[in-house]
């Protein structure tokens, strides 16, 4: 059912189901990260939910990063308010929650995509699409990245991803470590709602206490780390180039850099 425009909300056996739906490609403004937030808590605050699944209700589409056309309307403030919103407020309430989520990714996610999928405790992707980090080309850095990606892949590896801005197979994905599994498009929800009913079995009390533990003991300063990120990315919008590569996107064009 619908609990926006933006976001469709179903319980099933236990199992939340959060699926973007603003179309065509479930760009990220105040209005959705608005909606997923409530709808996480809402899952959080349900007694007969479980386990979460975040997804996408768009057909070959998952999350296609931040909705740019907001940020050029808006200014360096709005810019803070939104990015602050989305990196701390996502990763304090994935920090908080006492349920686990899985993420499928069931088309290209680039960007804050990215994000959402990374913040998650599971993530399966369709094995057909790809995953990326194209902030570079647009003129800004893929803030949060710059904290998970090199503990995760390696330092190397991440400079390659973060800065070359390539987007990579959802098959590459799993050899890296980012996505878990890579699986037949057709089987993705399945799968995804497969795994989510395993953890919604468990007992509710250990996995509150289980999850709660594993993320302080993994947290090492990774949402200090994230305040620094967001304050060099407000600096770089307000750079020559940050606000060249904005206007080349929103104009279809390739970004005249300066020297």
């Amino acid at each position: 059912m619908p609990v926006s425009d933006r976001i469709l909300y179903d319980v099933r056996d236990r199992v939340a189901t959060i699926a973007m739906n603003r179309a065509p490609v479930n760009a990220i403004d105040h209005a959705m990260i608005d909606a997923i937030h409530a709808a996480m808590r809402r899952a959080e605050a349900d007694r007969d939910v479980r386990a979460v699944i975040l997804t996408s209700a768009l057909d070959g589409m998952f999350c296609g990063g931040m909705d740019l056309k907001m940020v050029a309307a808006g200014d360096a403030l709005d810019l803070r308010r939104f990015v602050t919103k989305f990196y701390i407020g996502t990763m304090n309430i994935q920090y908080e929650m006492t349920k686990p989520t899985v993420v499928a990714v069931n088309g290209p996610a680039r960007g804050t995509g990215m994000t959402l999928a990374i913040t998650s405790d599971v993530v399966l992707a369709a094995d057909d699409i790809d995953l990326g980090y194209p902030e570079i080309d647009v003129g800004v850095i893929p803030a949060i990245h710059y904290v998970h990606l090199p503990r995760q892949i390696s330092r190397h590896k991440a400079f390659e991803l973060l800065f070359g801005g390539q987007p990579i197979p959802a098959a590459e994905a799993v050899s890296l470590g980012i996505v878990n599994h890579a699986v037949p498009r057709t089987d993705l929800m399945d799968r995804a709602f497969a795994m989510a009913r395993m953890f919604a079995e468990k007992s509710p009390t250990i996995m509150a206490l289980g999850r709660q533990s594993f993320m302080r003991a993994n947290d090492l300063d990774y949402r200090r780390n994230v305040e620094n990120q967001i304050e060099t990315l407000c600096n770089i919008f307000n750079t020559a180039d940050g606000r060249e590569g904005l206007q080349a996107f929103l104009e279809k064009r390739k970004p005249r850099w300066g020297e």
